[in-house]
């Protein structure tokens, strides 16, 4: 089973090399794709928190990019969004004004809870040592990043 049955969260269970790369490529292209859509029509403070999305998950997965690509992590890099992102992405594209805005509002929140999760876990008990700092060093940036969603919806 892999990391997408959400079990491993609940139980705190790190998950393998393989999966983190999957969902952590997985989760950045969502953010990209979603805050591009945002800093068209979103609102004020959701313009400038996808611009900033934009930035810091592209410095990420560039960073996972450079890691695999170096050889330090044997894993393969997903392309695509899998079908359950794309699905919440194709969803944002069909909406707009409040509705949109309420509906990445909370997305941003559950992406950046789940992200934190996925790197609080590798971080402590992943099997590679180069990820795993990787992982710890990114954590803040995540954090910050889920405490600036939660106030998109205040």
């Amino acid at each position: 089973m892999g990391e997408k049955t959400g079990v491993d969260s609940i139980l705190g269970i790190s998950p393998s090399t393989a999966d983190f790369v999957k969902e952590v490529a997985i989760s950045d292209m969502f953010e990209i794709e979603s805050s591009k859509l945002a800093e068209d029509k979103g609102n004020a403070p959701e313009k400038t928190f996808a611009a900033e999305m934009v930035t810091d998950h592209t410095k990420t997965s560039d960073q996972l990019k450079h890691l695999v690509g170096a050889g330090e992590v044997k894993a393969d890099l997903p392309t695509a969004l899998d079908s359950s992102h794309q699905s919440k992405l194709d969803t944002l594209k069909s909406e707009s004004g409040k509705e949109f805005s309420s509906d990445f509002d909370s997305k941003q929140v559950s992406a950046h809870k789940d992200a934190v999760s996925l790197f609080e876990r590798y971080a402590k008990g992943g099997d590679n040592a180069d990820l795993k700092d990787w992982a710890g060093k990114t954590l803040p940036t995540l954090r910050h990043h889920l405490e600036m969603a939660e106030n998109l919806k205040k």
